[in-house]
């Protein structure tokens, strides 16, 4: 495309946008085309509706006044984030693996496909060179996973909510290697209906 203007239609698109050929007055009472005044009042999202009276508006009662906020306030992991922290942050790799069996593989009886999502388990890859198992601490939220050891730390944000009561971790001494297993909470659906 060709977005080549004369002089003429730049001249009436400046005039356009721009409020210098207005008096002040005209300026106070209406601003010109295009432009919009913002205000506090326009950030964020708008208000469903506002109480009238006073018995329409009831403050929340925290369970607790001693409570300053609810354990729903702060995000899953936050605990573990620590910027100053000087300890290296291990290579890792997320796979996701599948439960099938001959009547998927050679006869295609259910709908599972090679896609994600048809897939139960997660599988957490993380290389911990010169570390011994008994170094490393693993801790695993539904939807957070943090591994620390003297030498390196990871906090790992997981793409999917997992049983974090349900997993396994094995540590293989010749790669030197966590692997970590989990099962993936996922919806019942038409793909995953077992």
């Amino acid at each position: 495309m060709d977005f080549t203007f004369q002089a003429d239609q730049l001249q009436a698109l400046s005039k356009l946008l721009s409020c210098s050929d207005r008096d002040e007055e005209e300026l106070d009472e209406e601003p010109c085309a295009g432009s919009f005044e913002l205000n506090p009042g326009q950030i964020g999202p708008t208000n469903r509706s506002t109480p009238t009276a006073k018995e329409d508006f009831k403050p929340e009662k925290p369970s607790d006044p001693k409570r300053i906020w609810s354990e729903d306030d702060v995000p899953e992991g936050s605990e573990f984030e620590d910027i100053w922290d000087p300890r290296k942050q291990p290579e890792y790799e997320i796979l996701f693996k599948q439960r099938v069996g001959t009547e998927d593989v050679f006869f295609g009886m259910s709908r599972k496909d090679s896609s994600t999502a048809c897939c139960e388990d997660m599988v957490i890859k993380i290389k911990l060179p010169d570390c011994k198992s008994t170094d490393v601490s693993l801790d695993i939220k539904e939807r957070f996973l943090a591994l620390r050891s003297p030498d390196y730390k990871l906090g790992l944000h997981l793409p999917h909510p997992v049983d974090s009561k349900n997993g396994k971790a094995r540590f293989n001494t010749d790669t030197q290697t966590l692997e970590v297993t989990l099962t993936m909470k996922r919806e019942f659906d038409f793909i995953n209906f077992a």
